[in-house]
């Protein structure tokens, strides 16, 4: 998948795909010298899959910061 398509996926913005990329936390492949990024699917799905885990543990923890009515 591209950048754009994991952006779209998980209706966020480009550079925010970047810079999970950039931070090493969504593992991605660059093809060629000019910036094509490239993501497997089964690799979004486990990044995703890692979130809820994530959270839910951060849930029981009660780490997560109080609901702001949105």
């Amino acid at each position: 998948m591209t950048i754009p398509d994991v952006a779209e996926e998980l209706n966020t913005s480009t550079s925010q795909i970047r810079a999970l990329i950039r931070v090493g936390d969504l593992p991605a492949i660059q093809i060629g010298g000019r910036g094509q990024w490239r993501i497997e699917r089964t690799t979004l799905e486990d990044y995703i899959n890692d979130a809820y885990q994530r959270t839910n543990e951060a849930i029981r923890r009660g780490d997560l910061p109080a609901n702001t009515g949105h």
